[in-house]
């Protein structure tokens, strides 16, 4: 099949926006973990009648509950803010994605 070159060049597109998606993928898979983990650790601090610790470095500290929660929800506001954000960077780019793939489809049939 003989392809003209800007049909060529809108498959290298399509590659490149491929690769942006994974890596979003890659990127969202991590956050979500992380937010899981944030809400996991905001849930078990919220049960325990203990006294709550905190990992810093290499030893573990005794903390004020109430300050270890306020961080806990901090970094779970922006986990959030930041998955939304990959989120729409990636439903951007598989739109961008279709229409391309539209368009080389056609510009292969020609």
């Amino acid at each position: 099949m003989n392809m003209n070159k800007e049909t060529q060049e809108k498959i290298q597109e399509l590659q490149i926006f491929e690769q942006n998606i994974q890596s979003l993928v890659i990127q969202k898979q991590a956050f979500q973990m992380e937010l899981s983990e944030t809400e996991n650790a905001i849930s078990e601090v919220g049960k325990s009648k203990d006294e709550v610790y905190k990992i810093t470095g290499s030893i573990m500290l005794k903390t004020d509950r109430s300050e270890v929660e306020k961080e806990l929800k901090e970094k779970k506001d922006i986990l959030s803010l930041r998955l939304k954000s990959i989120e729409k960077q990636e439903l951007s780019i598989r739109e961008k994605l279709d229409k391309l793939r539209e368009e080389v489809v056609k510009g292969m049939k020609q």
